[in-house]
């Protein structure tokens, strides 16, 4: 596809986008923006980005892409009870990944990757699935990391994205491919983020607040 052609279908697109699919793009934008600040909002916001998203991906018939937002909506939820479960009990910090945590992320992206493949493989008619499979099994992983504010989320979830660019690209879809580049910036920009607020958490731990509202 020619640079011509990828602007045309780029512009008929944006034209043929509706309204509700704006409002999910745009909240989703939001979230990963207020995850990059460290800022407990992004899981409501993330939360109304995926309800609109299955929305429409069911009214699309994309079940299993469906099913795979559910996944992020369960670990939004999972992610702001854990970020705020008890009171008396001080906020999550951000902090790096130990082995046992590593072996959980590997396990999640080996059985899901697999999984996925099966899945897509035999029950429906994708012509990606290994592709397919390997970018959400790296996603998941990356959202279980977020949800436990650890700051490896952004690397699992830039794999995920720089493997996402050339596929929606390869799917003439590349509006959504320049909303993923973004995210992946944004990827970039969030780990050097958190790196400083974990060096700044090292340097002041009485003073440093992690949990900002």
């Amino acid at each position: 596809m020619g640079l011509s052609e990828s602007w045309h279908v780029l512009l008929q697109q944006i034209k043929g986008t509706e309204l509700i699919q704006w409002f999910a793009v745009g909240f989703g934008v939001a979230e990963v923006w207020l995850a990059k600040a460290n800022k407990i909002w992004l899981y409501p916001t993330g939360i109304a980005s995926t309800l609109v998203t299955i929305y429409v991906l069911v009214l699309a018939g994309l079940y299993a892409e469906s099913l795979l937002n559910g996944y992020y909506l369960i670990m939004s939820i999972y992610g702001w009870w854990y970020w705020i479960r008890k009171k008396n009990v001080s906020p999550v910090t951000i902090t790096y990944c130990n082995r046992r945590e590593w072996m959980i992320v590997v396990s999640i992206v080996i059985v899901s990757f697999f999984l996925l493949v099966l899945l897509l493989r035999y029950f429906t008619n994708s012509t990606v699935p290994v592709w397919d499979a390997w970018i959400s099994a790296t996603a998941w992983a990356g959202m279980w990391l977020l949800a436990k504010r650890k700051i490896e989320n952004w690397v699992l979830l830039n794999i995920s994205n720089i493997f996402a660019i050339p596929l929606l690209y390869y799917k003439q879809l590349p509006f959504f491919a320049a909303l993923t580049l973004f995210l992946f910036i944004i990827g970039i920009m969030g780990y050097y983020e958190w790196k400083q607020l974990i060096q700044k958490e090292k340097n002041h731990p009485k003073n440093y607040e992690t949990l900002t509202t």
